[in-house]
């Protein structure tokens, strides 16, 4: 009698401890939240590091000064603290799932994330914007290259993808006759995506110009992968390739660009929500980073009260 009495405890005490509940919750995320393979390897990642410092403790014994132990830790391993954030939402998270499968556990709000300094935003005038996208037409010798490379800028801007979002579209994604098509962002969110006029119109030069037959929209031109989706370093390549031949001084990757749509957008007066929609931002919070971005154009804006 008594033998079976400690095997039930132990097999409380397992079904409680971080490495069966975090298999659980990795689950819970693929399958009941659905969120993208980048996220479950992000988290599988963070929560794991911290099953590896505390070992495979019972949850409801963890206490917030071990968090603030771990927190330390962390620190000594030289990550930056946006880094060390990532850690503890997604253990916050963690600790929600717990407590909302009846799990009593450390309360996620005692886990206070550290202050970030303002995030500082780079983008692109307008008159730097237009000569990153007609830099191709100018200096590229090659012509399915030129027409490929002007395409891929416009869409960048013209679109405020993701370079991710970008690399992944299909020809089939797109119709010819619209300005409109869809993709799968972050989180595994569908968005409708739209191009301005020059970008479809480069979109469509290009298409002509393509005489193989993959499913890809962006593809290489270099013999040893030719015809195959470019990679995110490719476009970040040819980004850098265009600043350098334009004779821009700022930083420029692929998501400057994004920033440069969105900044022009707000300057332009289009409403917060609808940019935070064609980001494919989940909080308003993060698009409104971009209201800050331009003090010298606020400054003007203000200025009209003296006119």
């Amino acid at each position: 009698m008594k033998k079976v009495e400690k095997k039930t405890k132990t097999s409380q005490t397992n079904y409680f401890g971080m490495e069966s509940l975090l298999e659980k919750f990795l689950y819970y995320l693929e399958y009941e939240k659905n969120n993208s393979p980048k996220t479950l390897e992000n988290y599988s990642l963070w929560l794991n590091r911290f099953v590896n410092y505390i070992g495979n403790v019972d949850v409801r014994d963890i206490k917030s000064m071990q968090i603030l132990d771990y927190r330390m830790y962390l620190n000594q391993l030289w990550l930056s603290k946006k880094t060390i954030n990532y850690h503890i939402v997604a253990l916050r998270s963690f600790f929600k799932f717990c407590l909302k499968n009846d799990i009593d556990c450390i309360s996620p709000n005692k886990l206070e994330l550290a202050k970030m300094p303002t995030r500082e935003i780079n983008f692109l005038t307008q008159e730097e914007v237009q000569k990153v996208l007609e830099a191709p037409s100018q200096y590229e010798k090659n012509e399915f290259i030129k027409k490929r490379d002007t395409a891929i800028l416009q869409m960048l801007y013209g679109t405020g993808l993701r370079v991710t979002e970008l690399i992944n579209l299909k020809r089939s994604q797109i119709d010819s006759e619209t300005k409109q098509f869809s993709v799968m962002g972050k989180w595994s969110k569908i968005r409708a995506i739209f191009m301005t006029e020059n970008a479809k119109q480069a979109l469509v030069e290009y298409l002509k110009s393509r005489t193989d037959d993959s499913e890809y929209l962006f593809v290489s031109a270099s013999a040893n992968s030719r015809w195959k989706k470019l990679s995110r370093n490719s476009i970040e390549d040819i980004v850098k390739k265009y600043k350098n031949f334009s004779g821009i001084k700022k930083k420029l990757t692929p998501h400057t660009l994004r920033h440069s749509f969105a900044t022009a957008l707000l300057q332009k007066w289009a409403d917060l929500r609808a940019v935070q929609a064609l980001l494919g931002h989940s909080s308003i919070t993060t698009t409104q980073i971009y209201t800050h971005v331009d003090d010298k154009y606020l400054k003007w804006v203000h200025d009209l009260l003296n006119s």
